[in-house]
């Protein structure tokens, strides 16, 4: 890791640094030099340290239509260091170790102050490709060229600009290639199982799609002490993988034979399961979870992301009569500057198991490479460093 004298030298100065740049739809990231302006207020300039690949940045990386949008720098899930900061910042300082996180959390509004929601009213999610304040990038190339942002985060960069809203600081213990992990994909699963389920101990777990976001929630359904972990997908070696991360049974959805799979599961279950978890993103899925979780308390929680036009087709009867509950959980439910922190301190306690999810590491030069074995499914999450 450089020294501390390197991450400050710049404060105050636009910094040229190289960054992987997206220039056009499913084209591979070419490795430029890109000019990061300085922080202006409520921002910060973090030296980024290792990212790592999630699916969500190959879903944009191939949309050709917004909100994909070029040139681009990619990339949200990281761990860096706080470079400088801009006016207007109390909560963090130079040289801090922080995760930047794409959900805003103002800890000002109506929601940020409420346990009831991780939804930041003040600064709403949206697909923009540019800041939150001024709607305005800090990124060009020596043309003067300006270069997008990707989730308010462009992690694929030695160097970016983030609001504060969208910065966690965390213990400094936690290595850079496990801290980088709880930016999205792994918060968000545990997150789900942990806050927005509630998982009890003693109960039965239905997981559909066992992806990086779903063997993460098997982990949060674990930490919770479920008993039955099941898991559902079209790929049994799957299962052989979900073993480590808690699953304790497994469905293949090809092999029912004429039964739905919910039918299945209410059959293993006797009933159903108390608590389901999609995974995946289509609508089909969700209502197979609805169907197979326990009338009276069972609850159905929705995290894979589909089309904007996909739509449910549920009986209003049936959600009356059954008593069930369906809800969505974005980032887990998670409120990112609280409860990040506690995923560290669980990481570092040995209670969170985070070291399964990394399959492979790379260095910067090599980004193209992690994009290849997450598309083939030889990867979970493949960290890249930034300068190992």
């Amino acid at each position: 890791m450089a020294s501390t004298k390197q991450y400050f030298s710049a404060a105050g100065k636009p910094i040229r640094c190289k960054a992987a740049v997206a220039r056009k739809a499913g084209e591979p990231l070419v490795i430029e030099e890109v000019i990061v302006a300085p922080p202006k207020a409520h921002e910060v300039r973090l030296k980024i340290i290792c990212t790592s690949l999630c699916y969500t940045d190959i879903i944009a990386w191939r949309m050709k239509e917004f909100p994909g949008c070029f040139p681009r720098i990619l990339g949200h899930e990281a761990f860096g260091v706080v470079e400088s900061v801009g006016e207007d910042v109390d909560e963090l300082k130079e040289g801090d170790s922080v995760v930047p996180i794409f959900l805003p959390d103002c800890m000002d509004c109506v929601d940020c102050k409420s346990k009831k929601s991780n939804l930041c009213s003040k600064f709403p999610f949206q697909a923009s490709p540019l800041l939150h304040r001024d709607d305005t990038s800090r990124f060009t190339n020596a043309e003067g060229e300006t270069l997008h942002h990707f989730l308010y985060i462009s992690s694929f960069s030695e160097y970016t600009v983030i609001d504060v809203v969208n910065v966690t600081k965390i213990d400094p213990e936690i290595p850079p290639n496990r801290a980088c992990l709880l930016s999205c994909g792994v918060s968000t699963g545990v997150g789900a199982a942990w806050k927005t389920a509630n998982v009890e101990p003693g109960s039965t777990v239905v997981i559909f799609g066992l992806g990086s976001v779903g063997l993460a929630v098997a982990e949060g359904a674990r930490l919770c002490g479920a008993t039955r972990i099941i898991g559902v997908g079209r790929n049994s070696d799957k299962f052989e993988i979900g073993k480590q991360f808690g699953v304790t049974e497994f469905v293949n959805s090809k092999s029912c034979g004429d039964k739905s799979v919910s039918q299945v599961i209410i059959e293993m279950t006797n009933g159903g399961a108390d608590y389901c978890f999609e995974c995946v993103g289509l609508a089909a899925l969700v209502q197979e979870a609805f169907a197979c979780c326990r009338k009276g308390w069972g609850k159905t929680i929705v995290l894979g992301v589909d089309k904007p036009d996909a739509q449910l087709n549920l009986s209003s009867y049936e959600v009356l009569q059954s008593q069930k509950t369906l809800t969505g959980s974005f980032f887990g439910g998670l409120k990112p500057k609280s409860d990040v922190p506690i995923l560290v301190k669980r990481y570092l306690d040995k209670e969170l198991e985070l070291d399964k999810f990394v399959t492979h590491e790379v260095n910067f030069e090599d980004i193209n490479k992690a994009f290849d074995l997450l598309i083939q499914g030889k990867s979970l999450r493949c960290v890249i460093w930034m300068d190992k």
